[in-house]
C-alpha cells in the first residue's frame, strides 16, 4: 500500500513537472497559447467546483440574510420595525421573518407569535446562552432537545439561526399540544415546563409583542419604544 502510494505520488509529481516544463517552453515560443490554456484550465476548475486555495470562499449562499425588497411588503414592514427596535441589521431579520411565515404553515403557529417568542427570549441575538443552558434565538434547552438537532448536524447547530428557529418552533408546537391547544398554556410550558411560574409576565410580554407585530404588518404606525 505504501509503495503504491509512493509510485502514484511520484508519477503525479513527474507529470506536473513535465506539464510545467512544456508550459514554460510554449510560453517562450507562443505566449498566446499559454494565455488561452490558462483561461480554459481556470474555467474548467470553476465549472467542476474545485476549490482554489488562493481564492476567498463565496459564502453568500450560507448567509442568514435576505434583501428587504425580496420579501412581501407585510414581512418587510415587520422586519424593518424589529430591526429598529432591537438594533440589529434588517437583512438577517428579514430572513427570520420569511422563515417564520414558512414554519407557520407547517406548525399552525402564527408567524408573528414565533417572532415575538424570539424577541422576548433573545432580543434576536443568536449566540446567547442562559445560566441553565438555553441557547440561541429561541433559547432552546439544547441538551434536552438534542435529538431534534441531529438531522441538522448535531447540537452545535443550535447556534445556527434558522436551525435554532426550526427546533424552537417544533418545541413550542409540542408545548401547545401538551396544553390542549392553549397558546397561553403552551407558552408558559415553553418557558419552564411543568415548573413554570404561572405568575410570570412572560406570556403577557410575548402576546403583547405579537399584537404589535400584527399592527405593523397591517400598516399601523407602532412606536419601537413600546
Amino acid at each position: 500500500m505504501v509503495g503504491g502510494f509512493f509510485v502514484t505520488t511520484h508519477s503525479t509529481l513527474a507529470l506536473l513537472g513535465l506539464a510545467l516544463f512544456l508550459a514554460l517552453s510554449v510560453s517562450v515560443v507562443r505566449p498566446d497559447f499559454l494565455t488561452s490554456a490558462e483561461t480554459q484550465a481556470y474555467s474548467w476548475v470553476r465549472e467542476n467546483a474545485i476549490g482554489l486555495w488562493w481564492e476567498p470562499e463565496n459564502t453568500a449562499n450560507r448567509s442568514t440574510a435576505i434583501d428587504l425588497k425580496d420579501i412581501p411588503r407585510r414581512q418587510s414592514a415587520v422586519a424593518t420595525w424589529l430591526a429598529k427596535k432591537y438594533k440589529v441589521a434588517p437583512e438577517p431579520i428579514a430572513a427570520l421573518v420569511a422563515e417564520a411565515y414558512v414554519l407557520s404553515e407547517t406548525s399552525g403557529i402564527k408567524p408573528h407569535l414565533i417572532m415575538a417568542v424570539m424577541a422576548i427570549e433573545s432580543n434576536f441575538h443568536p449566540y446567547i446562552q442562559s445560566q441553565v443552558g438555553a441557547q440561541g434565538l429561541m433559547q432552546v434547552m439544547t441538551e434536552i432537545h438534542i435529538k431534534k438537532y441531529e438531522k441538522y448536524g448535531g447540537k452545535l447547530t443550535a447556534f445556527d439561526p434558522l436551525t435554532n428557529m426550526r427546533v424552537g418552533v417544533a418545541v413550542l408546537q409540542e408545548c401547545i399540544k401538551l396544553r390542549q391547544g392553549s397558546i397561553e398554556g403552551g407558552l408558559l410550558f415553553y418557558l419552564g415546563g411543568s415548573n413554570a411560574d404561572s405568575e410570570s409576565p412572560y406570556v403577557a410580554k410575548v402576546l403583547a409583542e405579537q399584537q404589535r407585530l400584527d399592527q405593523v404588518a397591517a400598516g399601523d404606525n407602532v412606536s419601537v419604544l413600546q
